[in-house]
């Protein structure tokens, strides 16, 4: 198995801002080819013209817009070795509860993205994946799927919903795929100062922004395989810590949601 990324080819929704351009980088710098997508197409053409990215407009809970980028992709840039789901919406701010008001379409719409457009994602890009015996897939999640509820501060009912299925989705896809040597992860970024979580402010535990980008670069090499199907988390977590111990968080289930009584 190399190491070497260079050449590799990544493609990377939401990435024009925030966390995703973040991602774009650190993958162009390690010397990936690097296609950044996304619904505002200023966005990421600006994050490609400034890593020598291909930038591709799209709506990723629309199934022919994905069918369109991965086809633009393979067709420009070549073979996808790593999909990076970063594509998300909803994290702020915090909405009415369900019996006073809150939109039904709104709420969905958070669905839509955030777990309709991984699917669709995976779905388009994974028959090349298994034909190739080869892929990595990232999903990048959230501790709003799965920490516990504060008093004061419950958050929208639809995002950390959203991103718990994601969650778990990853964890059954990467058992789907071990056969076919592709490996699913679901990350969680920390809590990275974007336009999403700005109204969060100053005094919020910001996670620097630059781990979330260097966790998808390590997980791309291939050298924390064994650990498909699980969460990693990048300010909490040492992915090299992980990867020594890789044998043991399987075989005793570590880095995995699961119901404890």
């Amino acid at each position: 198995m190399t190491h070497d990324l260079s050449g590799q080819v990544a493609l990377v929704t939401g990435g024009g801002r925030g966390i995703g351009a973040g991602i774009a980088r650190e993958l162009a710098a390690a010397g990936m080819r690097v296609v950044v997508a996304a619904r505002t197409r200023e966005q990421v053409e600006r994050v490609a013209a400034e890593v020598g990215a291909l930038a591709l407009e799209v709506d990723v809970s629309d199934e022919a817009s994905v069918r369109r980028i991965v086809d633009e992709t393979e067709r420009a840039v070549g073979p996808i070795d790593l999909l990076v789901n970063n594509a998300g919406i909803g994290a702020m701010p915090d909405g009415p509860p369900i019996w006073e008001g809150e939109d039904a379409g709104t709420w969905w719409r958070v669905f839509e993205i955030n777990m309709l457009g991984a699917y669709l994602c995976c779905r388009a890009v994974l028959p090349g994946m298994v034909g190739r015996r080869g892929g990595r897939i990232v999903n990048v999640g959230s501790g709003g799927g799965y920490l516990p509820v504060a008093a004061g501060r419950v958050g929208s009912s639809a995002y950390g919903p959203s991103k718990a299925a994601l969650q778990r989705f990853g964890e059954i896809l990467a058992g789907q795929l071990a056969p076919h040597d592709v490996a699913v992860f679901t990350i969680s970024p920390g809590l990275v100062r974007t336009a999403l979580t700005e109204g969060l402010g100053d005094n919020a535990p910001w996670t620097p922004p630059e781990l979330a980008p260097r966790l998808v670069r390590a997980l791309a090499t291939g050298r924390a395989d064994r650990l498909a199907g699980r969460y990693i988390h990048a300010e909490h977590d040492d992915i090299e810590d992980l990867i020594a111990r890789a044998e043991e968080i399987v075989e005793q289930d570590l880095n995995a949601i699961r119901l404890r009584r």
